[in-house]
């Protein structure tokens, strides 16, 4: 008897098609209902799309393709600050996602000592109190979380500091939450705290980059013309991302310690640039987030004043915590060129007569991941799909980015 090999027992294997995990049921957590309920629209769409096709065998499965995914729920808050989480249609049975946004601000209470804004810490605690209404009855829970709560963290080796990251995804965990989607975490070790837990981390560089490059038909993506920089030492891996994939040049500012100490008794450091002239070139400014825009506006005043071109500055994730004032002057001054977000978290209204802001859409690659974990389908490709994200340093046409269902099963 002559042994198969490998290749012959897999030729012509196709990946099966699974019949979907449960009726999808979509929960708009935070104040973000309008994401969620485009995040709704685009499923919808989709599927009926999907229905259509010849080859689809679970178009008829109850629940697969409807009008609307999101559950009529509310959050309620008492006086004291207290809240409590209610549902008003059964969820047995289902697919649930739960899409929070912890750090949505736009919501007030009138509580006993005055007027209280909701505060990441609030939303943490009525996510719990969702999953805890929904544990034993629904089918799977899943949480969309974009921007983790209390992931942020400087010193990774310190012992002195709260673990509030780890706890949380460990209580998400207890309370039997099934797959956590979160966008371009600060630092991806975080996942280790829960191993037996599936936690993917999608990126949003491709979506931003496109988008980027739909607005600014000027930039030539290539080693003569344009430039990757991150701000500091820490970034540099997601700075690599871009440079590796984009095949652009990479430099980085690196902090420089003193023998100087400040009033607390701290080294005072200095930022050093390191890599490439940047005299006439465009530069794509890449961090994980916008906090109060010092780091930003500190690195492309250095860039600038060095004789960069246009300064384009890309994070997923933009609070803008002192305002927008500082961002107004440097673009007039013309130190900014850009600043280009997504719309995974609250942004202020304020934000749309910028003219230097730009948001990528983030909307279907959001309903593309339910779809994909729905069916138990793989997400490998999806959240890390780095063949379409090389070419866009072909300068082709990103018109066709999440438009057309059949261009867009890979994104």
């Amino acid at each position: 008897m002559v042994a198969m090999s490998d290749s012959d027992v897999n030729k012509g294997f196709k990946p099966i098609a699974l019949a979907p995990f449960g009726p999808i049921g979509i929960i708009a957590h935070t104040s973000n209902y309008g994401f969620v309920k485009a995040v709704s629209d685009d499923l919808s769409a989709r599927r009926k799309r999907h229905a259509l096709k010849p080859d689809n065998y679970f178009a008829n499965t109850p629940g697969y393709a409807r009008e609307n995914y999101i559950f009529d729920t509310g959050l309620f808050r008492f006086q004291t600050g207290e809240g409590k989480f209610a549902i008003n249609e059964s969820v047995r049975g289902h697919d649930i996602y739960v899409i929070t946004d912890v750090l949505s601000h736009n919501m007030e209470l009138n509580l006993l000592d005055g007027t209280h804004t909701i505060s990441p810490d609030d939303q943490y605690m009525d996510l719990l109190r969702i999953i805890s209404v929904l544990k034993g009855k629904a089918k799977r829970i899943n949480v969309i979380m974009p921007f983790v709560y209390e992931g942020r963290r400087e010193k990774t080796d310190s012992y002195i500091e709260s673990l509030d990251c780890a706890d949380m995804l460990k209580k998400l965990y207890k309370l039997g939450v099934a797959n956590l989607i979160v966008f371009d975490p600060h630092d991806n070790r975080i996942v280790n705290a829960v191993p037996l837990m599936s936690v993917e981390a999608p990126r949003c560089q491709y979506k931003m980059t496109a988008s980027l490059l739909n607005c600014f038909d000027s930039i030539k993506l290539d080693k003569d013309h344009t430039l990757v920089v991150s701000p500091d030492e820490t970034g540099v891996s997601r700075a690599i991302f871009y440079a590796s994939h984009l095949n652009l040049p990479l430099s980085l500012f690196y902090r420089k310690y003193t023998n100087k100490v400040d009033e607390f008794g701290q080294k005072n450091k200095e930022f050093e640039y390191l890599g490439d002239d940047v005299t006439g070139k465009d530069i794509l400014l890449v961090d994980d987030m916008i906090n109060s825009g010092e780091t930003m506006l500190r690195t492309a005043k250095k860039l600038h004043d060095k004789g960069a071109k246009d300064i384009y500055c890309l994070a997923p994730f933009a609070l803008f915590t002192d305002g927008f004032e500082a961002f107004d002057k440097a673009y007039e001054d013309k130190i900014i060129k850009c600043i280009c977000t997504t719309n995974l978290i609250y942004s202020p209204k304020e934000l749309e007569s910028r003219k230097w802001y730009l948001q990528s859409d983030m909307v279907p690659y959001v309903g593309r991941i339910i779809d994909a974990l729905n069916t138990d389908e793989s997400i490998f490709d999806l959240i890390n799909s780095t063949a379409r994200f090389q070419n866009l340093a072909s300068q082709m046409k990103i018109s066709d980015l999440l438009d057309d269902d059949d261009k867009t099963e890979n994104i």
